[in-house]
């Protein structure tokens, strides 16, 4: 697929896949951080299996800035690059990092969600990366809704109980799922080592459970924002809390570099 394919399939689904675009260096560059955070969580980890369930799901974002590995990968690897590409943005800047670790036999399902309400932005050209640093198998990639990206944001939840975040009239009720896939194709993938989901942060998408898997699930994701992303406030918390931004910025405000620095930049602008 070329890369006009690529930025076109983007705009059409809110999702692309990119193969074999990461080289097994930098996979290892990544595994090597992912085990530093593992043992080093930061306070906004969280342990999604309970103590007496099988199998283990963890998470952890925003620690870039505490491993050489997530640094190194974010600011010199080709990520920044293909999102910026595919978002067609002249500058791209980091949100965050997300690690995602599930291990087999792990019955833990991410609900349907799409990511924006959960964040403090407003703006067209924002994508995530999800980068696997294991084999996945269809079954326990990541789904998404083709073309979702196109209708209504929806109220953000919980993904431990199901509760609101917050009431905002700017946001509809999720509604029954089924509704959604009978007017989205769901997608999803085998993937490898090397391969990179591109996806927009209005794209419907969920998690399945690793209970049929024999090796884990590690996945590194990265949250990019393009040109014209600005800040946007919410009426209760999000995620990441972010508490200094929402205190110093008003809506519409330019995001500030020491939080969300510009990782890539076109040749020439």
């Amino acid at each position: 697929m070329s890369i006009d394919d690529q930025t076109a399939t983007f705009a059409r689904d809110g999702v692309v896949v990119l193969r074999d675009v990461l080289g097994a260096s930098w996979i290892d560059l990544l595994a090597r951080g992912i085990d530093r955070n593992r043992q080093s969580m930061s306070e906004l980890a969280h342990e999604y299996t309970a103590d007496d369930d099988a199998g283990s799901y963890w998470g952890d974002y925003c620690n870039w800035d505490r491993f050489d590995e997530y640094r190194s990968f974010l600011f010199e690897s080709p990520a920044a690059r293909l999102a910026s590409t595919i978002l067609q943005s002249d500058t791209l800047r980091l949100f965050h990092e997300h690690v995602l670790v599930k291990e087999p036999g792990t019955a833990e399902i991410t609900p349907w969600h799409h990511d924006l309400p959960y964040y403090c932005l407003t703006g067209t050209q924002l994508a995530s990366t999800w980068i696997p640093l294991d084999p996945v198998p269809k079954s326990a990639c990541p789904h998404f809704l083709a073309g979702s990206h196109h209708g209504p944001m929806y109220s953000p939840r919980k993904f431990a109980d199901g509760s609101a975040y917050y009431a905002d009239d700017r946001f509809a009720e999720f509604p029954d799922i089924d509704t959604l896939v009978a007017d989205h194709p769901v997608l999803a993938w085998d993937l490898e080592p090397g391969d990179c989901i591109v996806f927009h942060m209005r794209t419907l998408h969920n998690a399945p459970a690793t209970t049929g898997l024999t090796q884990r699930r590690r996945a590194f994701s990265a949250r990019w924002l393009g040109d014209d992303v600005r800040y946007d406030s919410r009426p209760g918390d999000t995620s990441p809390p972010y508490p200094e931004v929402h205190a110093a910025l008003s809506p519409g405000d330019d995001l500030p570099n020491e939080q969300f620095p510009v990782v890539y930049r076109r040749l020439g602008v």
